[in-house]
């Protein structure tokens, strides 16, 4: 639609605009430039602030909450609900000596465990892989099975995909290795020749969607009950998270419209990998984790997340176009806009610990995390999807597909159509204001990466060399032109500039130091590692690559991500690859 392109453009623009106007101009608009200038940074230097602070508290509020599942069960060794995360789990341990609770808190704590000891709902946990190692998927899923309610509450929704050469002797051998461990064991396989859909990990989940709960509807679950958890093959999952799930669903006014939200953290295989690969993985968790501390319930998941099944069918489960290709922050936009503002995130303060990108060789790692990141940014698509829905341009019915395998069309009858009258009826009462800060947010999570790194590195240097040359002869503006020389208003905004530009990072050095004390509390309270497999103080090197992993893993896919937004290629979709060693990790 000719209305839908104005949003296309925004992204493409941004980046290429950014570009060019790091020698066009102090050349053409010197005026502008600075003034510009000067909004972008302090815009980006209130944005880092106020980040670093939501991440502290989101720090803060990550280890109350480990810690009270520790000392909970430090005073209640013969609970049953003692668990670890790991896969094989040990003996809990105490964490924190010295660490005290106030009655009140302790009083609290047990009556949130009280509703999952006897839980009634269900949790189908949604495994979407293509080609990932078997030994892989069998730790996740074994993770899983540790946890005391998974014979009873848990079901595993293998998602497989049909285009991978033994995908199916790979499904059964771990529903075979895993035959008594959970209450049902369903394997999907997602074709690869359906018209319209981009492959991809958004694609995949949506069929498993659809064909795992149709298939636990036949077996008798009630939908009410469901709860859907969308993760990675290699997310670790806590027990200590499906007690929160269930702890925020049960205080819930009306949990149908939450969509909860752990924070992501990279700790499985940190240290076999380059320092700049690990150093990427680290700020991007930091980025996820203070996005959690946002209000208003406007928080964007990552990587793994979970959702009600009256709220996927609510909104018509996820979608599979190329639109569509960052499956996690794309479902949350959609529930937002659908229920038109009523969905909301419910953060939930427990890590999910993933694997890093790994492979043979130093070079070969760092470009298999340059693959990975081109593909993050993709997500990019999800701009102009905001904006158009924020606007309030309808997308056009499209084909979707039912649990048997069968193109259908959207009729009215599909549930993201038929209680779309019923949801206008109760629509947020802010909801004009929240999707402007949707919208700044959306924004600023896929802008700032394409632009930041060209202004910051590049902007004050060159308009520097070009305004002030060292030598006449290659002076490109007359003096008399010059805005800088001329005005002292100008004046004092280049050298406001040039403060500013020296502040930039220090909202980012905070953000580190408060996660190198967040990642050693996590380690050695909720994932039990001693402290020679955890990071020190020494690890603090790793940062030196933050310029490389800053631009090979951030500002250049990220502008090529918005450049392609011009053509709408489709990309050939490329696992992130990963070794895994199953003894190794059963230690853990």
């Amino acid at each position: 639609m000719l209305v839908n392109y104005p949003f296309e453009l925004v992204a493409p623009f941004s980046a290429i605009a950014s570009i060019l106007l790091l020698p066009l101009g102090p050349l053409l608009v010197p005026r502008f430039y600075l003034i510009f200038l000067i909004f972008y940074f302090s815009f980006f230097l209130y944005t880092q602030i106020n980040h670093t602070l939501k991440f502290y508290i989101t720090a803060r509020r990550i280890k109350k909450t480990i810690r009270a599942w520790n000392t909970f069960q430090r005073l209640h060794p013969n609970d049953s609900s003692n668990v670890s995360s790991a896969a094989v789990s040990p003996a809990p341990t105490p964490t924190r000596e010295g660490y005290s609770l106030e009655d009140e808190q302790l009083v609290d704590m047990e009556a949130s465990l009280r509703p999952y000891e006897d839980s009634k709902l269900t949790h189908a946990f949604i495994i979407p892989n293509y080609s990932e190692p078997e030994p892989l998927l069998r730790d996740t899923i074994k993770r899983l099975a540790n946890h005391r309610n998974s014979q009873s509450n848990y079901v595993i929704i293998l998602a497989m995909e049909a285009s991978e050469i033994g995908h199916m002797d790979k499904a059964e051998s771990l529903q075979n290795y895993f035959r008594d461990s959970f209450q049902h064991f369903v394997i999907t396989v997602h074709p690869s020749d359906i018209p319209g859909e981009a492959r991809g990990k958004g694609s995949n989940v949506a069929y498993a969607a659809r064909v795992g709960c149709s298939e636990l509807l036949k077996r008798g679950v009630d939908r009410r009950r469901i709860i859907l958890t969308v993760s990675d093959s290699d997310s670790a999952i806590p027990e200590l998270y499906i007690s929160e799930v269930e702890k925020a669903f049960n205080k819930a006014e009306d949990p149908y419209f939450l969509l909860f939200v752990p924070p992501i953290f990279f700790s499985r295989n940190c240290f076999e990998v380059p320092a700049a690969v690990r150093v990427t993985d680290i700020t991007w968790s930091a980025l996820v984790m203070s996005n959690l501390s946002s209000g208003r319930g406007i928080a964007f998941p990552c990587s793994t997340y979970s959702l009600t099944m009256i709220l996927a069918e609510k909104v018509g489960y996820w979608d599979t176009d190329a639109d569509a290709v960052g499956e996690d922050l794309h479902m949350w936009l959609k529930c937002f806009f659908k229920t038109e503002g009523l969905a909301r995130s419910v953060p939930i303060f427990v890590p999910i610990n993933l694997t890093n990108v790994q492979t043979t060789g130093y070079l070969a790692n760092m470009n298999a995390r340059y693959v990975q990141a081109k593909r993050h940014y993709n997500g990019i698509a999800d701009l102009a999807y905001t904006l158009r829905h924020a606007y309030g341009v309808r997308d056009h019915p499209h084909s979707s597909l039912d649990s048997t395998g069968i193109m259908l069309p959207m009729t009215p009858t599909t549930p993201s159509f038929s209680t779309r009258s019923k949801m206008s009826m109760y629509t947020s009462p802010t909801y004009w204001i929240d999707k402007m800060i949707v919208c700044v947010k959306v924004l600023e999570a896929h802008l700032i990466p394409a632009t930041s790194g060209w202004l910051m590195f590049a902007a004050v240097p060159l308009m520097q060399f070009i305004l002030f040359p060292p030598s006449s002869s290659m002076a490109f503006v007359d003096p008399d032109e010059n805005p800088v020389l001329t005005s002292e208003f100008f004046s004092t905004l280049w050298n406001i500039v040039k403060i500013i530009t020296i502040f930039l990072p220090f909202p980012l050095f905070g953000t580190l130091a408060i996660y190198e004390q967040l990642h050693r509390a996590v380690d050695r309270e909720l994932f039990r590692k001693p402290p020679s497999e955890s990071r020190t103080w020494k690890n603090a090197i790793d940062f030196i690559s933050l310029p490389i992993s800053a631009w090979l893993f951030m500002t250049i896919p990220a502008t090529i991500g918005c450049i392609k937004r011009l053509f709408k290629t489709n990309d050939q979709y490329i696992v992130a690859e990963k070794f895994f060693s199953e003894d190794a990790e059963s230690q853990d």
